[in-house]
């Protein structure tokens, strides 16, 4: 058997999330059953886990109040796995899907091994600590890995921040599935199931409800473009904290008949809605250090034909280029957001040129087969 990769990391499917979908489809492409996944045990994944290509193997990862920290029983757990897997197996590097808890196991048992490590690096969660010990270690962790993979421009500058070599940093984007999400689905259906009247533009957002998103700057837009005389709905896609605090905004905004909140959505729904929508949009902030690495939304959004309007925060300069594939506009400035969204739905040439473009960069660099290859030649 071939030297494969022993991949530690919490997050993996059928887990819900960008990063979880990154690595399942990435180490698919890598190699077969040399390739041993160590992840959490979830729901419904002896389901998914029966046909994979790769070897998974599932633990139970628990935070426990009494101890200190509460994740150490984490750390534990997927050390004692996966030493042991690199002692029966040998692998030819460790993998870890982020820097803690996943990069600390991995470097723990990489040096053990003689084995080098590689680690990614998403961006969000290396901007939320403050200085603490947990950034002190993410620190440590990354600047004494072998590779470290970071998912955008911006994620490289904050490792460049954190003391890790430009050297070891190599930038390798997300992926997105260009056969699920493409342009020409049926979607009319979707539409009539929120009443929206003929005529009327849809605004379309996807991800978990949290305030670093940017939902509410776009609800208190809509008054703004009606009173512009746009007819304007706006969707959204995701479950979270938020959903209250939404609904409220609505309310107060008066705009709550044209705020849909439409939750988790079927699986084939989901490339039906963004082919439903005028126009995708996710104007995320920077709160307290709370943001966005990259943007999967983007990438998909683009696959299926569709123009976006993202924030200026974080890394999503890296999904959507802004005046070639999207606009980016400050994600504090409901004036700034407003315009950008009046500016598009006006001007059809410029929306079907920046969607046309999206779709093109989408299904020609974001393939996940592309990934998957620019991922072997950095390994």
């Amino acid at each position: 058997m071939k030297a494969g990769y022993l991949v530690i990391t919490e997050l993996f499917l059928p887990t819900k999330g960008g990063t979880a979908i990154w690595f399942d489809e990435v180490y698919r492409r890598l190699g077969g059953k040399e390739i041993a996944i160590v992840t959490a045990a979830v729901p419904g994944d002896a389901a998914h886990d029966i046909d994979h290509p790769n070897t998974v193997h599932r633990v139970a990862l628990r935070r426990v109040p009494w101890l200190k920290p509460e994740s150490l029983g984490m750390y534990a757990t997927l050390f004692a796995r996966s030493i042991l897997l690199a002692l029966r197996q040998r692998f030819g590097a460790i993998h870890a899907g982020r820097a803690l808890p996943e990069g600390l196991v991995a470097w723990a048992v990489a040096r053990l091994t003689g084995r080098p490590v590689v680690v990614y690096a998403h961006g969000e969660e290396l901007t939320g600590w403050g200085r603490g010990n947990k950034y002190k270690v993410m620190c440590f962790v990354l600047q004494h890995a072998d590779r470290v993979i970071a998912n955008s421009d911006f994620t490289c500058e904050v490792l460049a921040g954190m003391g890790v070599s430009r050297e070891r940093i190599v930038i390798i984007h997300p992926g997105v599935d260009i056969e699920r999400f493409r342009p020409g689905l049926p979607f009319q259906d979707l539409r009539d199931s929120i009443a929206l009247p003929h005529g009327a533009r849809l605004l379309l957002s996807v991800g978990r409800l949290s305030r670093r998103k940017g939902f509410d700057t776009v609800i208190r837009c809509l008054p703004t473009l009606r009173a512009a005389g746009r007819d304007v709905h706006y969707a959204i896609v995701g479950i979270g904290e938020d959903r209250a605090y939404l609904e409220s905004v609505a309310r107060d905004a008066g705009v709550h008949e044209r705020v849909h909140l439409l939750g988790h959505v079927a699986m084939d729904d989901l490339p039906r809605w963004y082919n439903a929508c005028d126009l995708f949009l996710l104007v995320n902030r920077d709160i307290d250090g709370d943001t966005e690495g990259f943007g999967l939304v983007f990438l998909e959004a683009a696959a299926c034909g569709k123009a976006s309007i993202a924030g200026k925060a974080g890394g999503t300069g890296s999904a959507v280029l802004d005046g070639i594939t999207g606009i980016r506009a400050d994600g504090d400035d409901q004036a700034a957001v407003a315009e950008a969204i009046r500016r598009l739905l006006e001007d059809g040439t410029q929306l079907d040129a920046l969607a046309r473009q999206a779709m093109q960069r989408a299904r020609g660099e974001f393939a996940w087969d592309a990934v998957a290859i620019r991922t072997r030649a950095a390994l």
